[in-house]
């Protein structure tokens, strides 16, 4: 079934595979749902998708298809499309039909991938995590898909808040997802990324920076500082685990009924080190990505000491096992020195992002205050002895002449203290 005029460039042409399995959504039988479109993908980025209106007849047809497996949707053409905010890297939908049932909806989502997000990560990584974790039950199931977009199962949960991942029951039952998250056995090398994900992204981002916006950002010392980082952070027996490495609470759904905790958006996901993961979920406590200024952080905001001890408890003491202070203390230095590779991951992302990405979001400013965080706290964070001076960012380098010896791994101690559920193979 073709659509578009025969002028389209081939450029703007995709094809769409939508494939619908979901017995127990759909309510209907097993068998699959086929459906080959041609999409005009200029339409989609030139045009804002915030009605029916707006929504290119092709992307409807095929939502369309698919509803047209519930038997107790009113009218298929009563579509409504409901725009979802805080997305900073692709364009996401709720897409719902009245039924028969009074004040009862059908509902997927759509997801508009964004353009130039290949710099960022893998899509057939992205992909492949997705179907996983769809398989598995870790996330929402998949029901189409096509090249710039797909469409996922609505799930029955509330997206959180920023003022909830505040809150102390909430807050632990994060922890422990987080911890089941990293426990599971996906296929392929359980190597860290995220040194060669921050060496890509430093030299995307200075060639797509201008000369002035380079030099604003100290992109010519960055190299130096990654190396720095990856040397003191990289113990021998660090514990690596796959990680989301985007855990705001966008991309955190509840239960309100079951205190069912579901993680979803798998873009960043990898292998790295824990305590990578967990200082970047305590990085984005800082954000409310629903205000009127988005992009801007408020630090005051960073869990204190006694908030970050208790989400790590939570974390370590979800398997059954309880840690004392020396152990969660060992665990939460290490986190702290992470956020720097956060400060810095995030502060690449939002200048590249500048470049690449359409989205209604000050990422120049957001960059600014992650690499502001990075260079005050530094020194703090690693000791004058093993880090470079400030004004490294001025490419001047500290002579280290009293290097600390190695620490033991909190992990090496801790190993025989934790036990890890039976990990699910690919």
């Amino acid at each position: 079934m073709g659509f578009g005029g025969e002028d389209m460039a081939v450029d703007d042409v995709v094809i769409v595979e939508l494939k619908s399995c979901c017995e127990s959504l759909i309510g209907k039988s097993s068998k699959f749902l086929l459906l080959f479109i041609q999409i005009d993908v200029s339409t989609l980025r030139k045009n804002a998708i915030d009605s029916k209106s707006h929504l290119p007849a092709e992307i409807e047809e095929i939502l369309t298809s698919l509803a047209s497996r519930w038997e107790d949707i009113l009218d298929l053409n009563e579509l409504h499309v409901i725009p979802l905010k805080g997305a900073m890297t692709n364009q996401v939908f709720q897409i719902k039909w009245p039924t028969k049932a009074e004040k009862v909806s059908r509902k997927v989502l759509l997801r508009l991938y964004g353009e130039g997000v290949e710099v960022f990560f893998d899509r057939d990584d992205e992909i492949r995590t997705f179907e996983f974790m769809s398989k598995h039950g870790q996330g929402p199931r998949l029901l189409g898909r096509f090249p710039n977009g797909r469409v996922e199962e609505f799930i029955n949960a509330r997206t959180l808040s920023a003022s909830d991942m505040r809150d102390p029951e909430i807050s632990a039952l994060i922890a422990a997802k987080m911890k089941e998250f990293h426990d599971l056995d996906m296929s392929g090398p359980k190597k860290a990324c995220l040194w060669d994900r921050m060496r890509n992204w430093l030299k995307a981002a200075k060639t797509l920076s201008p000369p002035e916006e380079a030099k604003s950002f100290h992109l010519d010392a960055i190299d130096e500082e990654i190396s720095m980082l990856e040397k003191e952070l990289c113990g021998t027996h660090q514990h690596l685990g796959f990680c989301h490495n985007d855990l705001q609470y966008g991309n955190i759904m509840i239960d309100d009924e079951t205190k069912s905790i579901t993680i979803i958006d798998y873009e960043y996901a990898s292998y790295n080190p824990i305590a990578y993961d967990l200082a970047n979920h305590f990085c984005e406590m800082t954000a409310d990505y629903h205000t009127e200024t988005p992009h801007l952080l408020d630090y005051s905001k960073y869990p204190d000491l006694e908030e970050r001890q208790r989400f790590l408890r939570a974390y370590m003491g979800s398997t059954g096992d309880q840690l004392n202070d020396v152990e969660v203390n060992q665990l939460l230095e290490d986190v702290e020195k992470y956020t720097l590779a956060s400060h810095l991951s995030w502060g690449l992302w939002g200048i590249i992002s500048e470049h690449v990405n359409k989205i209604d979001f000050d990422y120049i400013e957001y960059a600014r205050q992650r690499f502001d965080q990075y260079w005050l706290r530094k020194s703090d964070l690693l000791g004058s002895s093993r880090a470079l001076s400030n004004a490294s960012a001025d490419g001047e380098e500290e002579v280290n002449e009293n290097p600390s010896p190695k620490k033991v791994s909190w992990f090496k101690k801790l190993r025989k203290h934790l036990s890890f559920a039976k990990k699910t193979q690919i």
